[in-house]
């Protein structure tokens, strides 16, 4: 909890838990030796002041402003029942009573009481004095008053010093913490620059020779049936899709944001494009089956999400199980939307280099951001089966849809 300094209301801590213990104890013990020793006083009342003494030096750490007025409080009562056995004992501040307002005025300035108010308590502790020592000028002198002032007035320097040391050394830990963030940062953004020229570099460069070899077939290769010449378009088109698709994780990528909306980089594919993306991978030669009707218009990133995982469990039947039948079905149940991808026993063998991959570790990654869910695995039959489940937000109207996602 906060305390009225804007520092934690607490005991110290460590060692100096111990420290501050046996100060206070000290304190009573000592006070209670020093009134019974050189003042007229009962015993009833030495015991309740220096109780009361030790009490606002335990107060200096909990409650700063009580335990000033506690001690002060104290010293006008011991002055007022007290009366020194000779003209050489302290008086109206005893040696004890001297000793605790300067420790209360410094532990109160270390904890960051302010300056002119400190300077204030400062004065409030010389006013009681002066004024004890004008009602009863027989007990006391000047000289005493005069050498509270100095020690008070040490303490109140003192207790300010360690408050600035401490607040120095606050701010260099923050300013600290802030480079080290900044640091990281900077070295985040290093690395997602190298990763977009790496992409930019050796996979857009790939995708946009495979455009060029496709598109130039057809006249490289005048006597293509038109068969052939509909896959090489439907190559050329993919290619290009992907490249599109590229440039905007490219740009991603070196967008200095820290999480940007999906979307914001331009339009991204939803689920009235899950029928397209079924159709292309059939005319790839895959044998693949939407089993009911995709619904629409929901959150864009939920859409999103969802394309991308039919169009990652799609790449992965048929690279890993080539020949069998893949269906795919997406609907939505209750307030969540459901995604299962099937496909059964591989008939054809799969493809050297093709075995492994990290689809469903992006897969995971995905559908995590949008608080959804993946299971994954084999079936009895021997398939495999992707199912994935996101919660729905809010609806969006469905002309709206393809602004974002």
């Amino acid at each position: 909890m906060t305390g009225e300094l804007g520092m934690p209301n607490r005991w110290p801590r460590g060692r100096w838990a111990w420290v501050a213990g046996l100060g206070v104890a000290a304190l009573l013990v000592l006070t209670v030796m020093d009134l019974s020793q050189h003042y007229y006083v009962s015993l009833g009342a030495v015991l309740a002041l220096a109780m009361a003494r030790a009490l606002s030096l335990g107060l200096a750490w909990l409650r700063p402003r009580a335990a000033l007025v506690v001690s002060l409080a104290t010293t006008a009562i011991t002055a007022a029942v007290t009366t020194p056995v000779s003209t050489d004992e302290p008086w109206p501040w005893g040696t004890t009573a001297a000793f605790g307002q300067s420790f209360v005025l410094a532990i109160v300035g270390a904890r960051g009481l302010g300056r002119r108010e400190l300077v204030g308590w400062w004065a409030a502790t010389q006013v009681v004095g002066l004024v004890a020592t004008v009602l009863a000028p027989d007990r006391g002198g000047w000289a005493g008053l005069v050498a509270m002032a100095v020690m008070s007035a040490i303490a109140v320097v003192v207790g300010d010093l360690i408050h600035s040391r401490s607040e120095t050394n606050r701010q260099l830990a923050k300013q600290e913490n802030i480079s080290r963030t900044e640091r990281a940062e900077r070295s985040r953004l290093q690395e997602r620059a190298r990763i977009a020229r790496e992409l930019h570099d050796v996979v857009a460069h790939h995708l946009s020779v495979v455009v060029v070899r496709a598109d130039s077939a057809p006249h490289r290769l005048p006597d293509m049936r038109d068969d052939v010449r509909a896959e090489f378009a439907d190559i050329a088109d993919a290619a290009r899709a992907s490249l599109t698709e590229m440039r905007q994780v490219l740009r991603l990528l070196r967008e200095p944001v820290e999480h940007p909306p999906l979307g914001e980089l331009g339009p991204q594919p939803g689920l009235d494009q899950v029928a397209e993306l079924v159709a292309s991978t059939r005319r790839a030669g895959a044998d693949v089956r939407l089993e009911a009707e995709v619904p629409t218009g929901l959150d864009p990133a939920v859409e999103l999400t969802a394309y991308r995982v039919v169009q990652e469990a799609l790449s992965n039947a048929v690279r890993h199980a080539p020949g069998s039948v893949v269906r795919v079905d997406v609907q939505r149940v209750g307030d969540a939307l459901e995604v299962k991808v099937t496909n059964g026993m591989a008939r054809e063998a799969v493809p050297a280099g093709q075995e492994s991959g990290h689809g469903l570790v992006g897969m995971r990654e995905r559908v995590a951001l949008v608080e959804g869910t993946v299971n994954a695995g084999p079936t009895p039959e021997g398939g495999y089966l992707v199912a994935v489940s996101i919660p729905i937000g809010t609806e969006v109207a469905s002309g709206d849809h393809g602004a974002g996602g």
